[in-house]
């Protein structure tokens, strides 16, 4: 979210550059795994992946970082067949939770975030003025994204991994079943998330990827918050900011 800045080796901590959000994938991009439905998709002004994953036996979904056009996002779920079971949020930036409230009552599904972000869901109308956009209405949580909490699909479950550093209670999601992460904005394609925001803290970030993301295996797919996705080991090999 925002310009980045510079970490104390000198390289910006993100990012959002035109040609960076360019390769986030058109909507939609749907992957199947024998019965799993997996589209991830940017939507708003600053390209939030959106990732709609769902269990074609069941048909049940959840999405993770509606951070804006909640209709689209309704209607794919319609389009597709699939009842959304939760709303999953992994940090409260106004890119990634702007949408949250307008999918619930469109879904009736419920809303989990982690508790550290409340703080930043009562600056929403601060953190719009910093992109210049209109101040979406939010609401608190239906239930909180505590970690090691599972969350998600009964045969696809996800355990919540804190990790702070973007912001207090940024979370990522592990399908350990799929070797797959849903990284918000902790990790990116060659790059981590920005620590300037208020709560943003870089040794905290750098922490966080290095004890709990990095333990992971190397062909672990990782779905970012913007951009391209990449794997575990492309990053523990080649990210600048986590050698040395």
């Amino acid at each position: 979210m925002g310009k980045g800045l510079t970490g104390r080796s000198g390289r910006s901590l993100f990012f959002a550059s035109p040609s960076f959000f360019a390769r986030s994938q058109p909507f939609p991009c749907t992957s199947y795994n024998g019965s799993m439905i997996l589209e991830s998709f940017p939507v708003g002004p600053l390209a939030c992946n959106c990732i709609l994953f769902g269990d074609e036996e069941s048909r049940e979904a959840i999405v993770v970082d509606p951070g804006d056009e909640a209709g689209r996002i309704a209607r794919r779920l319609i389009a597709l067949g699939l009842t959304l079971k939760q709303i999953l949020i992994t940090h409260a930036h106004i890119d990634h939770v702007g949408g949250a409230l307008e999918l619930k009552r469109l879904t009736g599904a419920p809303l989990l975030m982690n508790e550290k972000d409340l703080p930043l869901l009562e600056m929403m109308a601060m953190q719009a003025g910093w992109i210049g956009a209109e101040t979406p209405e939010t609401t608190p949580p239906d239930a909180y994204l505590a970690d090691g909490a599972i969350v998600g699909l009964e045969r696809y479950p996800a355990r919540v991994l804190h990790t702070p550093g973007h912001s207090p209670g940024s979370v990522c999601l592990y399908i350990a079943s799929l070797k797959l992460l849903i990284a918000g904005d902790t990790l990116f394609a060659g790059s981590i998330g920005r620590a300037d925001l208020p709560g943003g803290d870089f040794d905290q970030i750098i922490a966080s990827i290095q004890n709990r993301l990095l333990p992971l295996a190397d062909e672990t797919r990782v779905l970012t918050g913007h951009g391209a996705e990449t794997t575990i080991g492309a990053e523990r090999r080649s990210n600048p900011f986590l050698q040395g």
